[in-house]
């Protein structure tokens, strides 16, 4: 960021737009930097928004009702309602909107939130510590989690199964990166913002890491699915309480920048972005 960004001399809503970047995974446009090098040496790289199965993924063998699949999602249901029910208790917890937060139409009414401690440790496939959090933006409740195949904060090119294992035709390793502008863009401002901006530069990767969704609302598209599940399926009632002050109403309110931003600005994880 530059000096004229952190000199306070901006509104919250700037504040936070030039901290959290115009990109996201849902797949929101904007103007990239001219420095940037937007395909470079990245054969796989696309403009457009893009996403790509990683080398060694598979779904061939993923189905809902195995026994692991079943598992997964009941830790991640479990922890959703312990300990990341609410927005509130992510901020607690150390949680960040992504960029698709900012582009509330163009995401279905949902956004990521990640969480730069659990990214950075050596936990992958652990609901209890997940990389991410999928929130509706209406009722402001989770839909699921996501795993990022990040160890100690550097990408893995191997990430681990679910189940199966080598040429194991029920193997399931449901695994997907992105490689079009908006979501390498989105990963590369995480990464200056939240993560070791240093090692990456003024260079935008040619991919994100790989990250899989399990989803813990019935989703017609499976746990696994790239999408959410339908409007229909994430029902009320409303996160009450949201978990934290504000005078916006969960299920009456979008939850947004405007709703976020004081909270944000306030917040121990924003100190990192200041």
């Amino acid at each position: 960021m530059t000096d004229e960004q952190t000199s306070g001399s901006l509104s919250r809503r700037d504040v936070l737009r030039a901290s959290g970047g115009v990109f996201g995974l849902s797949g929101a446009t904007g103007n990239a930097s001219p420095s940037f090098s937007l395909t470079g040496d990245c054969p796989d790289a696309t403009t457009r928004p893009a996403m790509r199965d990683c080398e060694a993924a598979t779904t061939a063998g993923c189905t809902d009702d195995h026994p692991r699949t079943k598992e997964l999602s009941d830790e991640a249901a479990a922890a959703l309602d312990a300990d990341f029910d609410t927005v509130g208790a992510l901020l607690d917890d150390g949680f960040v909107p992504y960029f698709d937060l900012l582009t509330d139409g163009d995401a279905g009414g949902w956004s990521h939130w990640l969480n730069p401690r659990y990214i950075g440790d050596d936990s992958i496939l652990d609901a209890s510590r997940p990389a991410a959090v999928m929130v509706d933006n209406k009722w402001w409740r989770p839909l699921g989690v996501m795993f990022v195949a990040t160890r100690d904060g550097e990408r893995l090119d191997d990430p681990p199964d679910v189940y199966g294992e080598g040429d194991d035709e029920d193997r399931c390793s449901p695994w997907h990166h992105h490689v079009g502008l908006p979501g390498r863009y989105a990963w590369w401002k995480y990464q200056q913002v939240w993560g070791d901006g240093a090692d990456t530069g003024f260079r935008l990767p040619c991919r994100t890491p790989c990250m899989m969704h399990v989803w813990t609302l019935p989703n017609p598209g499976g746990v696994y699915a790239h999408g959410p599940p339908p409007r229909g399926s994430r029902g009320g009632p409303p996160a009450e309480p949201a978990g934290f002050e504000t005078t916006a109403t969960p299920g009456e309110d979008v939850l947004g920048v405007d709703v976020l931003a004081e909270e944000l600005l306030n917040s121990s994880v924003a100190e990192r972005s200041r």
